[in-house]
């Protein structure tokens, strides 16, 4: 794996050249991972030790009026179910959902998938069950640094993840990609991967593995 001085150096060569905050890419290819059985395909969570610099807004569903309030104190957007069907005919309206991390209450993920189902199932959105007697902050704190990686497909050995942004120290950017490897390895086995590569946003790649 190329070491962390190296790393430093492609990070400090390719930052700061654009008028936007660049994200730091990590893509994954594998080999000896059958993706056409669905056990392979990944659908991976991990929590980045030292986050994503910069954080989405964070969407609920729900008609539970405690966590209605709550929510509201947290800046959570709230989506009341009754509100569901406006929500469905509004097309403006759930393009920009696409811009936050959506939970919901578990009663209502059948509502939620009956109205708006197609339009946020498809591009992998559909909010996630909110466990019961959860802390909506705790909660908001671990969505805001998790990364969630998912196999394109049934043959595309490749998987992509945001691991930071060029703002951050290289040295917490090393350890998140670090923890991306560890979670695959954990998943599907050492010695599958076939290569790794980096990039900004921007930039010409580099090869990590």
């Amino acid at each position: 794996m190329l070491s962390l001085d190296e790393f430093s150096k492609y990070i400090a060569e390719n930052k700061g050249k654009r008028k936007f905050k660049q994200s730091v890419e990590l893509a994954v290819n594998f080999k000896g991972v059958d993706f056409t059985k669905q056990e392979n395909r990944l659908n991976l969570e991990v929590m980045l030790p030292n986050g994503k610099g910069k954080s989405r807004k964070i969407a609920l569903f729900t008609s539970d009026k405690s966590l209605i309030e709550s929510a509201k104190k947290e800046g959570i957007e709230v989506i009341e179910e009754n509100g569901l069907q406006a929500l469905a005919s509004d097309q403006k309206r759930l393009a920009s959902l696409l811009a936050y991390d959506m939970i919901a209450q578990p009663s209502l993920m059948p509502s939620i998938a009956k109205a708006v189902g197609q339009f946020l199932g498809p591009r992998n959105s559909m909010p996630k069950p909110l466990p019961p007697n959860t802390d909506l902050k705790r909660m908001a704190v671990s969505m805001a640094n998790t990364v969630t990686m998912r196999s394109k497909g049934k043959y595309l050995p490749t998987i992509h993840s945001v691991v930071g942004t060029e703002d951050m120290e290289p040295g917490m950017l090393y350890d998140n990609i670090n923890a991306v490897v560890s979670g695959i390895n954990r998943k599907l086995g050492q010695n599958h991967i076939r290569s790794a590569y980096v990039k900004l946003t921007m930039s010409k790649p580099a090869r990590l593995i």
